[in-house]
């Protein structure tokens, strides 16, 4: 049965469906969802990105699942005040946690997560059907990538790595260090050793350490970037319901929590756009749970 491409998406769409002219928000822990902002930015020009990253209390990864609920919630509220037509979690911690304590909070909004379109993409492309995961320990003690892989096909298996200390060393901006070498290699070698053929990279930060750790996988492994699989999936949705903005680029606005000199570096060494509207907004006194 050839099915349309609404019916594709297993999103519950509000019947108040917002206009092509709303922004998409995109939000993470900290720098890593600026990868899928700046591919969503590549892919579909014309949208305007609302972008927040909570700096001031990243990681999330090794927090409790309440309090990644908590802030989750926090940043969420904040961001409805835009009136965005969609809202991405571009971030794996909140995620793995599942999006439906925000749908339930936030009836009229559409929530997208990183996991979903990773893990079909990991399965699309694996020959092997080994599939190796590396993320935050709240993202592989979830085990939402095993489930969700193995509902896809059950015959693939998973491999998984908990690698904490990759977020701090993006947000610190070590990126192509020596120091980033080593850690990188202790972490995903015994995914190696199982023969794996797909690793997927199950933080939005990682993707900034892509360089590094094709260096040590090698070109046989293929590597799945939540940006790039949640951002063809983002724009799938936006066509299919005429949401798509195709008027001409619109710079995006990026909110952080805490934003040090320092870290206008990073930003500039990430993405070179000269129209970048930064601002630092402190969330958690406004929007308590």
């Amino acid at each position: 049965m050839k099915h349309s491409a609404k019916q594709l998406f297993s999103i519950s769409v509000p019947r108040k469906l917002l206009n092509k002219k709303s922004p998409v928000a995109i939000f993470d822990s900290g720098v890593g969802g600026l990868t899928v902002a700046k591919r969503l930015h590549s892919l579909m020009p014309g949208e305007k990105i609302v972008y927040f990253g909570d700096t001031a209390r990243v990681p999330y990864g090794t927090k409790s699942h309440q309090i990644i609920k908590q802030y989750a919630i926090q940043i969420a509220s904040f961001l409805v005040n835009f009136n965005p037509k969609i809202i991405i979690i571009a971030c794996h911690s909140v995620s793995s946690l599942g999006k439906t304590f925000l749908e339930k909070k936030f009836r009229d909004f559409v929530f997208f997560d990183v996991i979903q379109p990773s893990a079909e993409e990991a399965v699309k492309v694996t020959r092997n059907k080994k599939i190796g995961v590396i993320g935050t320990p709240a993202t592989i003690s979830s085990n939402s990538y095993p489930s969700i892989i193995k509902k896809i096909d059950n015959n693939v298996e998973v491999y998984q790595k908990a690698c904490p200390l990759l977020v701090p060393l993006v947000e610190e901006g070590w990126i192509d260090s020596d120091v980033a070498d080593i850690i990188v290699k202790q972490y995903i070698q015994e995914l190696l050793d199982s023969k794996i053929d797909t690793l997927v990279l199950g933080c939005t930060h990682y993707p900034l350490l892509k360089k590094t750790i094709k260096k040590i996988t090698g070109p046989a492994i293929t590597l799945v970037d939540a940006s790039e699989a949640t951002s063809r999936t983002v724009k799938e949705f936006l066509v299919s319901y005429g949401l798509l903005n195709s008027r001409m680029p619109k710079p995006p606005v990026l909110y952080f929590s805490d934003f040090p000199e320092y870290r206008r570096k990073i930003m500039s060494k990430f993405w070179n756009e000269k129209n970048l509207i930064i601002k630092k907004v402190n969330i958690e006194g406004r929007y308590n749970v």
